[in-house]
């Protein structure tokens, strides 16, 4: 496929102007819609909103490209515009945006459209080809310009083929090398793998050429590896560059000098990493268990109790989806039933609710096998995820030893949470008995002697085990349950204030966590409480720059309104940028409110079946009037304080 496929004449606009970063948005998404992409431009806007708000897609130089994979996308398209004038798209480097190409993908299907844009991002690293674009005068101008500029760089021939598999010889618009001696390699991915990935690879490859060095980078975009990193390559490699923002291979990099950062360094500090890479000022890697593990090391410095958090956090990530989609499932299940059929079978009395139910059941029974799973992992890489995730069945199943069928006792989430650390731990154990074997048993240890040996040792520590993890689980339920009314509203004041604390950070997570184990419980009013604090902090700070507008700066005032969306989604994240730039006031104030938001949901009784989902699982929770009255009591509270805290800005400095 290529640029020009993906990007139509309806959605390009030159020389127009827009005030405001969102204006630019406006502009663009409209001219989307009028290439035909869309099922839903306002999903589709939602979606670029929530990417913006992790951090500016503007790449510099006067280039932004926005982006978002959202299932309101009916086909992947391109929108360009440019803008003479510029705007300020919150460039790093201060520069206004006067080319922006927005992107579209859908969120399932196949990623053919990936090959376009990697070109598209390949070419914009060109020189002179930002320049040219700019000064076309006409879209047939503007599009010839790009149709040239691919041919070009990826060659006649090629630039006409139709589909990518004619395209043997390129992968993602980059030549694919052949393998021979490069002095420096690199990694590049960003979150999305659809922009940064390839304009990072590009830039490092292009700055390594003018400075005399031989580099090869892979891809790790949407659409997997592409050019590949050899073992020969590694080897003969002097350094590698990681430049990513999420998890890449880097097991094969043990013993190697290897710089990680950003994928935004790879774009914008391409000559200060490659110089640094080639000077041999870069530490060395070490990779937990050497190559034998696929998961990325990193911080091999840090404190036991982080390494712990890293493992937990690693699991918690791999579970959620398993926790959100069958706790929805579930609640939708009671939703549409029919309680008074049988009181008894509430929840499958219709055979629409048993579908549900069942399949809820299913996602949400697999949370603590997945979490034990993902935790030992992390510990003993692709080694330790089969004897965490058994591990983690038989902490579900309460085996003990005097009742192996299990049922006995109640070990739930502590226990999974045990059976995950001792899985990856025994594992590790595992793996310093048998370096002592012959190297010729090298190819049993991970199909043979690490499965079975460690499968049945974890299974024995978790069966052991077992009868404690029960006891201080149903200690700790007993003692919820047996909490009065006061106790259960300081409950709901604690976990809801938790949430806000640090917004997304070990704190927040532990209230989650709490939540999301107590609803395994059948304890549905903590989860509540914990929802109901994490939507508090966003939309606090969206009603603040709504009524406070002269505490706040213009740029502030406009990211506020996302803060509506975010809020009411329960993503908490929401808020970081305003807590990250004014702490003492915002995280206090959002916290307050927080507190008492989770103390109200408490107070009315709310319940909640699903553990996210915001606003839109509203008709599944328990007295939602009074749960809406929690929100938006303790969401005002949060605003009034930060209001009463901040200065007034002066006109200038708006």
């Amino acid at each position: 496929m290529r640029i020009t496929e993906l990007l139509k004449k309806e959605s390009i606009e030159l020389n127009t102007k827009a005030a405001s970063k969102e204006e630019a948005i406006d502009i663009l998404t409209g001219l989307m819609e009028k290439g035909g992409r869309l099922e839903d431009r306002a999903g589709y806007k939602e979606g670029i909103l929530a990417r913006e708000a992790q951090g500016s897609t503007a790449v510099g130089d006067g280039i932004a490209i926005p982006h978002a994979k959202v299932a309101a996308v009916k086909e992947p398209g391109l929108a360009a515009i440019t803008l003479p004038a510029g705007v300020d798209y919150e460039a790093f480097d201060g520069s206004l945006a006067h080319l922006i190409f927005m992107i579209a993908a859908p969120a399932e299907g196949a990623d053919v459209h990936l090959e376009a844009l990697a070109r598209l991002s390949t070419l914009l690293m060109v020189p002179g080809f930002k320049d040219s674009l700019l000064g076309a005068e006409t879209k047939e101008q503007f599009l010839q310009i790009i149709d040239e500029g691919e041919k070009e760089k990826f060659g006649e021939k090629e630039a006409e083929k139709a589909s990518a598999k004619e395209d043997s010889g390129k992968e993602g618009g980059r030549e694919e090398k052949t393998e021979g001696t490069y002095r420096l390699l690199a990694v590049t991915a960003c979150p999305t793998g659809i922009a940064h990935t390839y304009m990072a690879a590009e830039n490092l490859e292009n700055t390594a050429r003018k400075l005399g060095i031989s580099l090869k980078a892979e891809t790790d975009g949407s659409g997997g590896a592409q050019n590949v990193l050899t073992k020969e390559e590694i080897r003969q490699a002097d350094a590698i560059i990681v430049a990513a923002d999420r998890e890449v291979e880097m097991a094969r990099f043990d013993g190697k000098p290897v710089l990680q950062v950003p994928v935004a360094d790879g774009i914008h500090k391409a000559e200060e990493l490659i110089k640094k890479a080639a000077g041999g000022n870069v530490p060395v890697y070490h990779h937990a268990g050497g190559a034998e593990g696929s998961a990325s090391q990193s911080g091999e410095g840090d404190s036991i109790g982080r390494k712990i958090y890293k493992h937990l956090m690693n699991g918690v990530s791999h579970m959620l989806p398993f926790v959100i989609g069958g706790g929805i499932l579930i609640a939708l299940a009671f939703l549409l039933d029919d309680y008074s059929i049988d009181p008894s079978n509430f929840g499958k009395n219709t055979p629409l609710a048993a579908y549900l139910k069942t399949i809820g059941d299913q996602a949400f029974g697999l949370m603590l096998p997945v979490l034990s799973g993902y935790i030992a992992m992390s510990i003993a890489d692709r080694p330790g995820l089969a004897v965490g995730f058994v591990s983690g069945m038989v902490a579900k199943m309460g085996m003990t030893f005097s009742n192996p069928a299990g049922g006995a006792v109640n070990a739930g989430f502590l226990g999974a949470l045990f059976a995950g650390f001792a899985g990856g731990y025994l594992v590790l154990g595992l793996k310093k008995l048998f370096s002592a074997l012959p190297k010729s048993l090298e190819g049993i240890k991970p199909v043979l002697l690490y499965p079975v040996v460690g499968i049945l040792l974890g299974a024995v520590v978790t069966t052991f085990i077992n009868p404690y993890m029960g006891m201080i689980n149903d200690g700790l339920t007993n003692f919820l349950n047996g909490m009065g009314g006061a106790s259960r509203i300081v409950l709901g004041m604690v976990v809801g204030g938790m949430m806000s604390i640090d917004m997304g950070g070990p704190f927040n997570k532990a209230a989650y966590v709490f939540g999301t184990a107590q609803l395994a419980e059948s304890n549905f009013e903590v989860m509540a409480s914990v929802m109901a604090g994490g939507m508090v902090p966003p939309i606090a700070i969206a009603l603040c720059t709504t009524f406070f507008k002269k505490k706040f700066t213009k740029k502030e005032c406009q990211s506020g309104i996302v803060n509506y969306i975010m809020g009411l989604s329960f993503i908490t994240e929401g808020a970081i940028p305003f807590a990250a730039s004014d702490p003492l006031r915002v995280i206090p104030s959002c916290a307050a409110g927080a507190a008492v938001a989770g103390g109200l949901s408490m107070f009315f009784g709310c319940t909640l079946r699903a553990p996210h989902g915001g606003i839109f699982v509203l008709p599944t929770i328990g007295n939602p009037m009074g749960y809406l009255a929690a929100i938006l009591i303790g969401s005002v509270i949060g605003c009034i304080i930060l209001g009463l805290l901040k200065k007034m800005l002066k006109e200038e400095e708006r």
